[in-house]
């Protein structure tokens, strides 16, 4: 199933931007990623991206082993403007105009999160990366996708992690799990599908943003995907569920 779409907000996992060389943010990769999403900005799409900062810290992590969960979650949250000023380097590097607004100001390497202000950013033809999640703890990265979305009026939220889809069971420990192709929002609450939190899929469902769950470790997924090709599974409304 294919769904249309202009703009859309890409959600990458931190882990997406390491290398098999140890390091938390790989230039190599970077660099494939930044590529992939400026060949989908020159097909005319308009493009959000929230970056996640499990490659260099996560609060919950932290939490486990004694530390404050609010503390850790802050210190989560300026891992993923790293990330956002690593993923804006490298489109800018290939020419590709962006800017990164933050819901934790800082303005000497950001702009803060302005609604209006990334809506003019994106009529310009610039890519805008939401950085620091929704600016408060307790929160992931997912649901700060998802809030960015709903805000920026997103037609869908693509979702790009190291899996093809989304699974009834983890696919790298029961080989034998299943493959959705598509989902509806209920069913990956009912069971609780590891797609994204429970609080970013009741988001989602209430505004009618399609989820699309892929690997972006594979090479030309992202606009394979969004060409209805590829494989991917689509978290959506479905009649009788």
């Amino acid at each position: 199933m294919t769904i249309a779409h202009k703009r859309i907000l890409l959600k990458l996992s931190g882990e997406v931007l390491m290398g098999s060389g140890g390091l938390s943010i790989d230039p190599d990769v970077i660099a494939r990623v930044a590529a992939e999403i400026a060949d989908v900005k020159h097909q005319g799409y308009e493009l959000c991206v929230v970056v996640g900062g499990g490659n260099i810290f996560r609060g919950i992590s932290g939490a486990a082993r004694g530390m404050d969960r609010a503390t850790g979650d802050y210190m989560g949250m300026l891992a993923t403007v790293m990330n956002a000023l690593a993923v804006q380097n490298a489109l800018e590097q290939i020419g590709v105009e962006t800017r990164v607004q933050s819901a934790i100001p800082m303005s000497s390497v950001c702009e803060p999160f302005i609604r209006r202000r990334a809506e003019r950013h994106l009529e310009k033809g610039r890519i805008v990366i939401f950085a620091a999640g929704v600016g408060s703890p307790f929160f992931t990265t997912d649901s700060g996708a998802a809030l960015r979305a709903a805000e920026m009026k997103c037609d869908a939220l693509f979702k790009g992690t190291s899996v093809d889809g989304v699974y009834d069971a983890d696919p790298k420990l029961v080989p034998t799990a299943k493959r959705y192709d598509t989902v509806s929002y209920g069913t990956v609450l009912a069971q609780d599908l590891k797609v994204m939190d429970a609080s970013a899929i009741a988001l989602c469902r209430d505004n009618n943003i399609p989820i699309v769950v892929f690997n972006i470790r594979q090479s030309g997924n992202l606009a394979a995907v969004l060409r209805g090709e590829g494989v991917s599974t689509i978290v959506q409304h479905i009649k009788g569920d």
